[in-house]
């Protein structure tokens, strides 16, 4: 078999999928408002249960429910009939997972939901299923054709639960105006978690500010300039905002000029680009590759309070 047949048969899979992945959306009903109801109103967590790759996916659900914003986690169903159904309360939701419905695993959750007056969301492809039939709310799911064709093996059956978990997910997280600074506490680490540092995080403040009034000696100015590090100082005009930056290349340019400077105020850009407290460390790093720049002053009501270096940002992983 050669290079081309797999690539054939990858693009055979993804093509399948991306065509079960369009009739889920177009499947799509008030169902799904009932369902992001439901967890809104629930005072517990979703619980989210399944066997094999259903069970896999739903653990993956969890996941990306709690990162956004909604309290959710895994319960194993074969767990769940030794004791762990005493980890479902009659505040939370169910979500269970089976293409089938008819998974045995499955059974007590379904019965204790329903002796409990549980909210059970069952997602799976057979509505007259038992989990069809016990479902408080059906999120159905396309009975299409798994991409692995003989074998049957759960392939484009998993991509669509995880396409709906994905959509549940994102509908609670703008239902409930969850923002980048509320995902920021639950993604600490990694890149994730840098990217998501604000620019108060990350700056320079107080005394390591590299910051002298506008008539200030250009020599003053230099000596700023050198002993903060930062290639860079920043300019305080006469009512305390900022009034401009000079950045080493600047003076090195002026002087190559061959003309002469009695203040810092006379060879400043006037108007820089700033950051400000809030402005996320993903957003400044794009701003630094396209103004081809490598610091930005962060200001609040205009006036300077800090300053963020190319460095800081690689040194936290925003790259």
């Amino acid at each position: 078999m050669s290079s081309q047949d797999d690539i054939a048969i990858a693009r055979r899979v993804l093509a399948l999928e991306a065509e079960a992945l369009g009739q889920l959306s177009a499947s799509l009903d008030e169902r799904f408002t009932a369902a992001v109801d439901a967890v809104m109103r629930a005072k517990g967590r979703v619980i989210c249960t399944g066997i094999g790759k259903s069970g896999h996916v739903a653990r993956k659900i969890a996941a990306t429910l709690a990162s956004t914003g909604t309290q959710a986690y895994f319960v194993h169903a074969t767990e769940a009939s030794h004791g762990d159904l005493g980890m479902i309360s009659t505040d939370d939701v169910v979500l269970a997972l089976s293409k089938s419905g008819e998974t045995t695993e499955l059974s007590d959750i379904l019965s204790y939901a329903r002796r409990y007056s549980i909210p059970l969301i069952g997602m799976t492809t057979k509505p007259g299923s038992a989990l069809g039939e016990s479902a408080t709310i059906l999120l159905q799911i396309p009975d299409a054709a798994e991409a692995c064709g003989q074998t049957n093996a759960p392939t484009t059956s998993t991509t669509l639960m995880m396409a709906m978990g994905d959509a549940l997910a994102v509908a609670l997280l703008e239902r409930r105006g969850f923002k980048a600074e509320n995902f920021k506490v639950f993604h600490p680490g990694g890149k994730l978690g840098a990217m998501l540092l604000t620019a108060e995080d990350i700056m320079h403040g107080g005394e390591s500010l590299p910051l002298v009034e506008a008539g200030a000696k250009l020599g003053e100015a230099l000596d700023v300039l050198s002993a903060r590090g930062f290639g860079v100082v920043a300019i305080e005009g006469d009512d305390g905002r900022l009034a401009g930056i000079v950045t080493d290349g600047d003076i090195r340019r002026y002087v190559a000029s061959g003309r002469k400077a009695e203040t810092i105020a006379e060879i400043m850009t006037k108007g820089p680009v700033v950051a400000e407290r809030e402005t996320l460390a993903a957003d400044m790093m794009r701003v630094m590759n396209e103004k081809k720049i490598t610091q930005l002053v962060v200001v609040e009501d205009g006036v300077a309070v800090g300053l963020v270096h190319l460095h800081d940002l690689l040194r936290m992983g925003v790259a």
